[in-house]
């Protein structure tokens, strides 16, 4: 099904918001790269500006051009990107998938509460150099711009989003004077681009390789240019980031000229983003990068909400109470995230006290996800491009060189504070790890049946008038692919101990499609008038709405003529048009007999915590919580052998 995106129209105004919401993360980092790079202890010289700004420049052609703006863009599911779609897309290829899936998407999530309080407190730092201010306390400035941001995010972001695109092309097109200003008075910096002074950081500067854990800083926003790229388009994407990479090259060409023909031999906590700018901009400048800050906290929070969706529908988290707080399907609020969020946000700034400090934490989770999303790309590549094989291996062994290079220079940042991001991101694997895995267990010794094997004794107890009638409509929810096979447990509900007589017995079944949007069903009847087999085929960011569903394909059917209104007594009928419904949802506890192994154990135990403050079931599918019925039964992985009990006579 196609998706109903239009963004891949090429317009003056969708480009003017694709500045607005793919570059905040990546277009805020000429903040703090430089600063990282040449750090508070570390000697100005040549041969650091120099490598490390061709550092800079080889890193956003190699990491963002080639790989994600040309490559990765290639690989939209129906329009949709990130690392979710991408596995949508492959799935199929294997299982081996799955790890290196909720790996990424965990160390993305751990990424998107460290980047906002990095770029808030980056920018709000700048104060100090404003005369009179030199000790004035940031931290409380910076808590208060990150809560005030996500209170709002339970209005939706589409009013304030019109004004990103237009501030976000001040921002970028300000970080081009800047640099131009010092390039002009300094113009040899120019020759930085060249990769020797690369390779010469790299091999022959003291400890130069530990650099590149300051370099990756610049490229970190590239995962985030992917996952959104369902809200822009991707001819949108490569278009803008053409203006965007020349803007943020210059501007680092810009700071290391400042660097090189300042007077002092250390920074001493000075940030040369500030440094080079004319005294009279100070000020506008601040507020200017405050708030492209501020838009890039935005837009790795609306990402966050869109990969927890996507998780949520793909199995990889329990369920969670969405809002969609207006009418633009690819945008929804999630309260516990977004508390979540604010408090990790909280606790990184609190913690860390300075942008200085937090960028030991900055950078570790992203280098993981890249690797992840590498070695997805790689399936994508083999298998559904025209490529050729010695090109697609050539090109996926620079990117895991320069990532798996990125991973060691970060790992130093491990007990500077990476340990945190490492600790974040391992809570949301451990989340997403038993979601998925735990459903898998919940579902072993799963046993399925023919639906045409109880027709007659369904169709029997349907009619037998000696039974009281539980409900006119009467449905169960089935994970059975085969539309002509049930869950045992769902016949031996309605058939033992009180036996549930019903008018109509319906086996409902939410398929989960690989494109976003997907919308549609099939309908197959068992007995027609008495049992129906319903497969509705739901997109992966689509929230199921499954009684409004029913109700329509009801209405529907009773117009077509497939089902007639027979079923209300007269005196009911008289008062209410609808007949009743009832949705029977069966949930598992683990049985006493059941033998685990330790992992069985962990991820069993984690998956019964999750589901008892998980959202409940009944809103998570789209059901009236007065229409619903759940039912307990007993779950055996492994019984125990009680073969050697014996008698005593």
């Amino acid at each position: 099904m196609a998706s109903n995106h239009t963004v891949n129209k090429v317009t003056a105004a969708s480009l003017l918001i694709t500045f607005g919401i793919i570059y905040g993360d990546i277009g805020t980092s000429p903040l703090y790269v430089m600063k990282a790079i040449i750090g508070e202890n570390r000697v100005i010289e040549e041969s650091i500006v120099y490598g490390g700004v061709s550092c800079v420049f080889w890193t956003l052609f190699f990491q963002t051009s080639i790989k994600y703006v040309w490559l990765t863009l290639k690989a939209d599911n129906d329009g949709e990107g990130g690392i979710f779609s991408l596995y949508s897309l492959i799935r199929r290829k294997g299982k081996n998938l799955i790890l290196p899936t909720i790996i990424g998407a965990s160390a993305l999530l751990a990424d998107g509460i460290i980047t906002p309080p990095v770029s808030v407190s980056s920018a709000v730092e700048g104060l100090r150099m404003i005369d009179g201010l030199e000790h004035i306390p940031t931290i409380p400035i910076v808590i208060f711009i990150l809560s005030i941001l996500f209170f709002f995010q339970r209005f939706g972001t589409n009013k304030v989003g019109k004004i990103f695109g237009p501030f976000m092309v001040v921002w970028f097109t300000m970080l081009l004077g800047l640099g131009i200003l010092y390039i002009l008075k300094y113009p040899d910096i120019i020759s930085a681009l060249n990769p020797y002074y690369a390779y010469n950081l790299l091999t022959n500067y003291p400890h130069g390789f530990w650099i590149l854990g300051a370099v990756f800083l610049c490229t970190t926003g590239a995962e985030a240019l992917y996952s959104d790229l369902g809200h822009c388009g991707k001819m949108n994407i490569r278009i803008s980031w053409i203006y965007v990479k020349i803007c943020l090259v210059v501007n680092y060409l810009g700071q290391a000229a400042w660097l090189l023909h300042q007077e002092d031999p250390m920074l001493d906590g000075r940030n040369p983003f500030y440094e080079m700018m004319p005294d009279w901009f100070l000020i506008p400048g601040i507020c200017i990068a405050t708030g492209a800050a501020i838009i890039a906290s935005q837009a790795l929070i609306t990402g966050s909400f869109t990969l927890i969706n996507e998780a949520i529908n793909l199995g990889f988290w329990p369920r969670t109470l969405i809002i969609q707080p207006n009418e633009h399907k690819s945008q929804v609020y999630i309260p516990i995230i977004n508390f979540l969020l604010w408090a990790g946000c909280v606790f990184i700034v609190l913690f860390f006290k300075d942008s200085s400090h937090m960028e030991a934490a900055y950078g570790l989770a992203i280098t993981v996800t890249m690797l992840m999303t590498t070695l997805l790309l790689s399936y994508y590549l083999n298998y559904y491009t025209k490529f050729n094989k010695l090109f697609i291996i050539a090109i996926l062994s620079i990117f895991v060189a320069i990532e798996t290079s990125f991973f060691i220079a970060n790992v130093v940042k491990f007990a500077e504070g990476g340990y945190l991001a490492l600790l974040m991101g391992w809570v949301f694997f451990v989340v997403m790890y038993c979601s998925f895995y735990g459903k898998i267990l919940n579902s072993r010794n799963l046993e399925f049946v023919k639906i045409k094997r109880y027709a007659n004794v369904l169709t029997e107890l349907s009619e037998d008038k000696t039974v009281n009638k539980y409900s006119t409509f009467l449905f169960y929810l089935t994970k059975s692919t085969n539309p002509k096979n049930v869950e045992k447990y769902s016949i031996q509900s309605i058939l033992s101990k009180r036996p549930k007589r019903a008018d109509v017995y319906w086996f409902v079944n939410l398929n989960r499609d690989n494109e976003p949007y997907t919308l549609n069903y099939k309908i197959l009847p068992i007995v027609d008038q008495k049992i129906y087999r319903i497969t509705f085929n739901i997109g992966f960011r689509v929230q199921p709405k499954t009684e409004q569903y029913i109700k329509k394909v009801i209405n529907d059917m009773y117009a077509d003529g497939e089902l007639q209104l027979k079923y209300l007594s007269p005196c009911l009928k008289k008062y209410n048009q609808d007949p009743d419904m009832k949705f029977v949802l069966i949930e598992k506890f683990p049985s006493i007999e059941t033998k685990l192994t330790m992992r069985e154990f962990f991820t069993l135990k984690v998956y019964y915590i999750l589901k008892k403050i998980e959202f409940n079931i009944p809103k998570s599918f789209g059901l009236e919580k007065n229409d619903v019925v759940v039912e307990h039964i007993p779950l055996y992985v492994h019984k125990n052998n009680v073969d050697d009990l014996t008698r005593i006579h």
